[in-house]
């Protein structure tokens, strides 16, 4: 049985470096609070996750918030093994061996959320210290707070308007269609000349 920080996965089976989910499809899944009542939501770029610096970071709010009645909730765990060849080794001779467990995490998702019969400003001290310990930048959400799509925040601003374009298009002419020219729009009773080709 697995840990949230080491999985139950057979560390011989390699696998590919891979990269985070990018939601081009508006998807907001996973930016918002749904457990607790406040979050941490990374807002700069998605990155790969260590398993040591999130327990760094988890062992960070659990000394700040000592004395507390409250409970977190991790809302990523560590399911990708990263795998080291040494310093100064030649090319080939295959991937390398196991070095840690990580994390992909994309771009404005929410990471720990706490909830308890606790002040807003001290998780809010608990979440800066522990987004210290962490690559990246970081941001104090609520619950409530608006969902974010990408790096923009829907507060105000719905998702059918992100996909509308911001310039109005011509439509495209469909082929075979002939558009009206100057010959052809001649009044009735004018001659129209015709050339006669060789």
């Amino acid at each position: 049985m697995g840990t949230w920080l080491e999985p139950s996965i057979n560390r011989k089976k390699k696998m590919a470096k891979g990269r985070p989910r990018v939601a081009t499809g508006g998807s907001t899944k996973g930016t918002t609070v749904i457990w607790g009542d406040y979050g941490l939501r990374m807002i700069d770029h998605h990155r790969r996750i260590s398993a040591k610096q999130l327990k760094m970071a988890e062992d960070t709010i659990k000394v700040r918030l000592r004395g507390e009645k409250y409970r977190i909730y991790k809302r990523k765990c560590c399911n990708v093994g990263v795998y080291v060849s040494g310093n100064e080794m030649r090319m080939g001779k295959g991937k390398g061996s196991f070095d840690h467990w990580a994390t992909r995490m994309a771009v404005s998702q929410v990471l720990f959320e706490i909830k308890g019969r606790i002040h807003e400003q001290i998780v809010r001290d608990a979440f800066r210290l522990a987004g210290n310990k962490l690559p990246g930048q970081w941001e104090f959400v609520k619950k409530g707070d608006a969902p974010m799509v990408g790096i923009t925040k829907l507060d105000g601003v719905t998702l059918e308007e992100l996909k509308r374009p911001r310039r109005t298009i011509a439509p495209a002419e469909l082929p075979g269609t002939k558009t009206p020219t100057a010959a052809s729009t001649t009044a009735p009773g004018e001659a129209c000349e015709v050339s006669s080709s060789p």
